[in-house]
Order: structure tokens, then sequence, then C-alpha cells
């Protein structure tokens, strides 16, 4: 029987081009999601960056794009841990499929001198510059309550920003402010 359905799985995923005698064994596990809408550039990705414990490279790449300095375009690599951290924190709110508003992702050093001009709110050495922490919203959600849900997972840096609508969350030490 389990040659049988070894064969079967043989037959439906297909070789590589580059070698035709080896086959790729399909994604296992747990399927994780992340639906986004960046409130800068109006764009939504709705996207599968992970199935069990693999990384899916191609959707890590598009994740990072669409996370990119909306004032530069510049782009860098993102900490994984990130996009496990909002997940998460949707899965733990009963949300697991909602649309997550991002507020700020990625900043260039540039960027985050020019909000600094503006506010005493931004850190000098702030994890954005890492590609560490992400700035969210999640509609249907207070702030409060998005907030009090990161502080529970005890999986980074939490940030309140009740005046803006907004939650920080990062990857860094767990800390809150």
């Amino acid at each position: 029987m389990l040659y049988l359905i070894a064969s079967l799985v043989a037959l439906l995923v297909p070789a590589p081009a580059s070698n035709p005698g080896v086959r790729i064994a399909a994604p296992t596990g747990p399927v994780y999601e992340l639906r986004l809408y960046h409130t800068h550039t109006n764009e939504r990705l709705d996207i599968v960056y992970r199935h069990g414990d693999s990384y899916d490279p191609v959707a890590l790449d598009k994740l990072e794009h669409f996370l990119r300095d909306h004032r530069t375009n510049d782009v860098r690599p993102y900490d994984p841990r990130v996009f496990d951290l909002l997940h998460d924190l949707t899965s733990s709110l009963g949300r697991p499929n909602s649309e997550i508003d991002i507020v700020c992702g990625y900043r260039t050093p540039w960027s985050n001198a020019f909000l600094r001009s503006r506010s005493s709110a931004v850190a000098q050495h702030s994890l954005h510059m890492q590609a560490m922490a992400i700035d969210i919203r999640l509609p249907g959600v207070s702030t409060t309550q998005l907030r009090d849900a990161a502080l529970r997972l005890h999986e980074g840096g939490v940030g309140y920003y009740a005046r803006e609508q907004f939650v920080h969350v990062d990857v860094g030490r767990v800390r809150r402010w």
C-alpha cells in the first residue's frame, strides 16, 4: 500500500527540468498565510509564506518587496519571525484570515531620520531599519485589544500608539512602551 501511495505521489509531483530523475516532495505540515494591506501604497498581498517548518523563498521575496520603505522603494530581507508573529497574533485573536493593515514596514536609515525629525517617539536605532519590526492595525479590533494580544504572545517588543491608532510589534527582546 505504501508503495502505491509513493508511486502516485511520484506521478503527481513533477521532476525539475534540470534533473528529470529527481522528484521533489510536496510541502507538508500546516500552512501559514497572511493577508496584508499597505496603508501608504494601497497594495494588497494574500500569500502563503510557510508550509510546516519550511519558509517559501519566493513568498518571502514578495513580502519583503511589499514591506519595502515606501519613501525610497528600498527593500531589505525581513526576519521571517515577524511574519510568524503576525500569523500568531491574528490567530490568537480568533481572526486568522483577517487582513492586517500595514502602517510601516522596513525603513531605511534616511526614512527613520526623517520620521525622527518630526517625532521624538521614533527610536534612533529602530528595529524597522533591521527589518525586524512592523506597525499594524487590524480592522475590527481595537488597538488596545491588539496591543494586549501582542503582549500575551511574549514574542518581542510591543509599542502602543493610541492617538495614531496602531501597534508596533517586533522580534527583538520582549519589552513594551
